[in-house]
């Protein structure tokens, strides 16, 4: 109960609203998500990768659904996971980009969320890995004491993450409101506007890296595990984690909340921080990939994939969990540290064969893997090419649940529960998302908005989809988006761009 308005809707649902879907006697399925970061659409087998395999991730699409058109609805991440948990699309809330480590809590402790959905079917919660929407409700917190509003606040009941990115301060882990091995007598204190403590940086002591940082990404501050960071962190020495042993803390607190269920439903979000940066994988990993530390990440996403799949098995909840495998936006090489991502690629294609890449508005920014498996309700070895996006998970679980979702809220997630059970090839009209510009793709057609920002990335040298000209492509025969048909279809082009510009008017 998180205040009396939220009460108060939650128990007219309960009243009203809450209309049993499954038959007496039959259990609810589990949901365990896996939600990982810069994966791209060709950086695995079951989309066409040769030169890296993921047998494990290959698996989910054979024991179900492969969409070939899933999205995010943005091309970085924070505003991914923003309309991931909260069914809007970012732009309709402002300070949704990329947050810094410090950040204050983005979602509305009032909003109706994905977990809350769950929470009110009876369903234990719970968020692993990688958060990166912001705590408490100011950028000056206390990291020394209880920090609150943060996941516990917004549907979760159990919460074991890291703030932000791997590449940011602070580099602890925090279990609920508390970082883990805290020591009063070693505050920590965080910074992102000036140098706090005496902590070595990458800037200042270039000789203590392990791994350098490519000039000018900002990843020259202060020192943790041999990696420089962004922002400046002074204090909590024993908190502070081992890059190599993130993933396989992160996978043991996931094992235990499936084992500690009994037979009691759950929706566990388990959010994977491979292959972003700075990949440092566990040295049972290292070097295996032979496509440096980037496919190496992926190895150890894979493994991981496999051991929680292993799991469900063990405790025999395997048939009834329905699993989402995707990523919050597409692929980048180099992005911030010189780690062999580019002179170790040996001839993968992370991008699948689309044009840009995150940050991009071009379709290898959002369009990602995208596997839904369920052995129970969805039938093996499909693949879809309906137009499906993160977005749609809360208005599609809410209609699996028949429950109504609060008329108050401004909803862009849309049902299509029977695409994602791959009952039906049709889902979304139309779907907007968002980079440094916007896009609108309806039917076949794709149409970028005219933006003045520059066309090519200096720092990551990825095509970012900006023209100040409209651009349109037909997908269905041009997926890499390589023929603007803006000036030979004007009308299909105004019609597009006004809806467009409806849309976002829509707030």
């Amino acid at each position: 109960m998180r205040f009396s308005g939220f009460s108060t809707f939650r128990a007219f649902l309960s009243l009203c609203c809450f209309i049993p879907f499954l038959s007496v006697g039959q259990e609810k399925p589990n949901v365990l998500m896996i939600y990982v970061d810069d994966l791209g659409y060709g950086d695995v087998g079951a989309y066409g990768a040769t030169k890296i395999h993921t047998p494990h991730i290959d698996n989910l699409a054979a024991e179900g659904i492969r969409f070939t058109n899933g999205h995010a609805v943005a091309a970085t991440c924070t505003p991914s996971r923003y309309a991931l948990m909260t069914g809007q699309y970012p732009f309709r809330k402002s300070g949704t980009g990329v947050l810094p480590g410090d950040a204050a809590l983005i979602i509305d402790t009032a909003q109706f969320t994905l977990p809350d959905l769950f929470q009110d079917q009876g369903y234990a919660t719970a968020i692993i890995g990688k958060w990166h929407l912001g705590l408490g409700d100011q950028v000056e917190k206390n990291w020394n004491a209880a920090i609150t509003p943060g996941p516990n606040e917004v549907g979760y009941g159990r919460s074991y993450i890291f703030p932000a990115t791997a590449d940011r301060v602070p580099t602890v882990f925090m279990d609920n409101h508390w970082v883990v091995g805290l020591d009063q007598d070693d505050p920590i204190t965080v910074s992102y506007v000036e140098k706090v403590g005496n902590d070595p940086t990458g800037a200042e002591n270039p000789e203590l890296l392990k791994m350098k940082a490519t000039p000018d990404h900002g990843h020259n501050q202060t020192i943790v595990n041999g990696i420089g960071r962004i922002g400046w962190m002074t204090g909590g020495t024993r908190a502070r984690w081992v890059d190599e042993e993130v993933t396989l803390t992160f996978v043991d607190k996931a094992k235990a909340f499936i084992r500690e269920q009994q037979g009691n439903p759950f929706f566990l979000s388990y959010h994977a921080t491979e292959p972003h940066v700075p990949r440092m994988p566990s040295t049972m990993f290292k070097g295996k990939s032979g496509l440096g530390y980037r496919g190496d990440a992926i190895l150890q996403l894979d493994h991981t994939v496999g051991e929680l799949v292993k799991e469900l098995k063990h405790q025999g909840v395997y048939d009834n969990t329905i699993i989402i495998f995707t990523s919050d936006n597409g692929p980048v090489l180099d992005d911030g540290y010189e780690d062999d991502a580019v002179t170790e690629l040996n001839g993968h294609d992370p991008f699948g064969g689309l044009r840009g890449g995150k940050y991009s508005a071009f379709e290898a920014g959002t369009r990602v893997p995208f596997i839904i498996s369920w052995p129970k309700g969805i039938e093996k070895g499909k693949v879809s090419d309906a137009l499906v996006s993160q977005v749609d998970f809360l208005a599609s679980f809410a209609h699996y649940f028949q429950v109504a979702l609060p008329a108050t809220q401004n909803m862009d997630s849309q049902n299509i529960w029977d695409a994602f059970a791959g009952k039906k090839r049709v889902g979304r009209g139309e779907l907007v998302k968002s980079s440094g510009t916007f896009s609108l793709t309806s039917g076949p057609f794709k149409y970028i908005k005219p933006n003045k920002g520059q066309a090519v990335a200096k720092l990551t040298n990825i095509e970012l989809g900006n023209s100040p000209k409209d651009q349109l492509y037909n997908l269905a025969d041009d997926r890499g988006e390589t023929r603007n048909l803006a000036e030979d279809q004007v009308q299909k082009t105004e019609e597009m761009k006004n809806r467009l510009e409806e849309i976002l008017k829509n707030k």
